[in-house]
């Protein structure tokens, strides 16, 4: 089995790294290798689920945390694996099993350190589903303006024919006999003594006389299901949407998990986007840059005119305020930052290329005070 990488080795950041620095980083290696952007690509492909991996624990604090302290092996063999849409794997069943902490309907002391979102189970055998993950790509426009979307996802449905008990019409449970109900069964191993899952009722604690013939059993069948999604506008690469009790239905008729869908914004041709601002280069005719006027600036909302003032440089960065991204928080817009560059016509006639002769010969260094400047300061690299 190949080795685990280092999760701040796999983002490309430091272990000191902010929230804000991780965020940056994946959205960067996300886009990357994205599997759209690299069709038939393994090798990319693999690196997108082990950057989504990395991402799940180093974005959550409580994660992270235990991650710092006990390595990959806080979350035990498979932790972030996706399983069909992409299921999560419960990051503390390491101590669970190590501790016999957490059976019986949860309580143990890491529920209460990390939160009750273990999988737990009631005296019935009912157990919570898993949750969902699910990879979603968007444009920048829907990202900005917000939008409605419909994804297709395969999972386990509460089985019809015994309405999720997992037994037949008649039937009844009775306490696993190899566990005595407990769900688990526990073996010692030196000085510790090892809680795992029970292999006979698979940790339900309890066995059927009959099992339902649909489901075998289990409750559930896997089926593809449809879940409509309002996308918020102003909502950024990486952030995550949830989506409750549509997750996996739960073990014998439990509650079910919850859909995590995390958002991929795909590139766009022109715009970038840094917080709730936006970033463009825009071309502009050399008269125009020398004799000012204005230039046409595409914005997410339509076409937009920039006034040039006479003398601008190349590279001269301008600011249309409120023509950026609405912020999710405050509903307030970025603005859309248009950094202009100054073409250089490539094709001259005789008549152009001799006016500009005539130009360039009446300009003194009056008119050239960046290029004064910079001499004066390299003087010494040119004697």
């Amino acid at each position: 089995m190949a080795t685990k990488r280092d999760y701040y080795e796999v983002l490309g950041v430091e272990r000191s790294a902010s929230v804000d620095d991780i965020k940056k980083s994946y959205r960067k290696l996300a886009v990357k290798f994205h599997p759209d952007k690299n069709p038939g690509d393994a090798g990319a492909e693999e690196k997108f689920k082990e950057l989504g991996e990395a991402y799940e624990v180093l974005i959550d604090e409580n994660k992270r945390s235990a991650y710092d302290r006990y390595g990959h092996a806080a979350f035990g063999a498979g932790a972030g694996v996706n399983r069909g849409a992409g299921g999560f794997h419960d990051p503390f069943d390491i101590f669970r099993e190590v501790f016999g902490m957490g059976t019986e309907g949860g309580g143990g002391i890491f529920d209460q350190i990390f939160g009750s979102g273990m999988a737990t189970r009631d005296r019935s055998g009912r157990q919570r589903g898993s949750d969902l993950r699910y990879d979603l790509q968007i444009t920048l426009e829907e990202a900005a303006f917000g939008t409605e979307k419909e994804i297709e996802i395969l999972k386990h449905e509460t089985c019809a024919s015994c309405s999720g008990s997992g037994a037949e019409s008649g039937s009844r449970a009775t306490a696993c006999p190899t566990c005595q109900g407990r769900g688990q069964v526990i073996t010692s191993r030196g000085f510790f003594q090892v809680s795992q899952t029970c292999p006979r009722c698979h940790g339900t604690g309890q066995v059927i006389d009959r099992p339902c013939r649909e489901c075998g059993g289990d409750g559930r069948l896997e089926k593809r299901s449809r879940v409509k999604l309002k996308i918020p506008a102003g909502i950024d690469d990486g952030a995550r949407l949830r989506s409750s009790r549509n997750g996996e239905a739960g073990i014998r008729g439990g509650p079910p998990g919850d859909l995590y869908v995390v958002m991929h914004v795909r590139e766009h041709e022109i715009f970038t986007r840094e917080d709730d601002d936006l970033y463009c280069d825009v071309p502009i005719a050399f008269a125009t840059a020398a004799l000012g006027g204005e230039a046409k600036v595409p914005t997410l909302q339509g076409q937009a005119l920039l006034k040039i003032p006479p003398g601008t440089q190349s590279g001269t960065q301008f600011r249309l305020r409120g023509h950026g991204v609405q912020n999710m928080d405050t509903r307030n817009r970025g603005d859309l930052r248009v950094r202009v560059i100054v073409e250089v016509p490539t094709k001259l006639n005789s008549d152009q290329r001799r006016k500009l002769e005539e130009f360039a010969s009446s300009c003194g260094d009056d008119n050239s005070p960046m290029h004064k400047t910079f001499f004066e300061k390299a003087k010494d690299f040119f004697r």
